[in-house]
């Protein structure tokens, strides 16, 4: 699946922190439900026979909805299931080894904090990068906030797709407009929202005129 620009408008990044009244999986299909364009499983705690298991559930839900389904950190478990792509940090697989083991079928995503990170990122084959955190965030610590002017730089110095991802939430994604930025990464706002499929019309809808894909 080719990762563009649109793929980045609106990208949900999974915390089972909120899972409860509804399920990791039943989440997820709010989600789609109310438009996001990409969908990052992120696991930290999960075993790998059930990391696994929930990926090729959640995998096959997003080919209903036509939506990219990307892999944090686990190489292993993208190739497995046959995500769409894989995500990973700075201090993770370098992004050469990823793109090597995975050649052109998956999409490969890389978090990037400055422009040399950026640069050296997408050198090294990522086809889109997360930069962050744009804004305070309670889902990563000891995270420093990045600078406008540095999402501006990283967005105006690489030819890939950039998506936005810290802290964002309905109040402040006007204030990433002028940024460069193809889109949002959110966490919080969508799982922890009592209506996940209308949080996600709404955030889709400002990420929209954010990026002037409304105008």
């Amino acid at each position: 699946m080719k990762c563009d620009k649109q793929t980045m408008r609106l990208y949900a990044v999974t915390d089972r922190a909120w899972v409860g009244r509804q399920t990791l999986y039943e989440q997820v299909e709010s989600a789609l439900k109310g438009g996001v364009t990409c969908v990052q499983l992120r696991e930290k705690q999960l075993d790998a026979d059930a990391f696994l298991a929930e990926a090729r559930a959640i995998r096959d839900l997003c080919r209903r909805y036509g939506v990219p389904f990307i892999i944090n950190d686990n190489l292993d478990v993208a190739v497995a299931c046959g995500a769409d792509g894989v995500h990973v940090g700075q201090d993770d697989l370098p992004v050469e080894e990823v793109r090597r083991r995975v050649g052109d079928a998956m999409m490969v995503g890389v978090s990037a904090h400055n422009v040399e990170e950026a640069l050296r990122s997408q050198a090294g084959g990522a086809d889109y990068l997360g930069a962050g955190a744009v804004f305070g965030t309670s889902t990563k610590h000891n995270v420093t906030p990045l600078s406008f002017d540095t999402l501006r730089d990283i967005c105006g110095a690489v030819d890939i797709p950039v998506v936005a991802i810290g802290g964002i939430g309905a109040k402040n994604i006007p204030l990433l407009r002028g940024s460069g930025v193809d889109g949002v990464a959110v966490v919080s706002a969508i799982f922890s929202a009592p209506d996940i499929t209308a949080a996600c019309r709404e955030l889709r809808a400002l990420s929209d005129r954010m990026t002037g894909a409304a105008e």
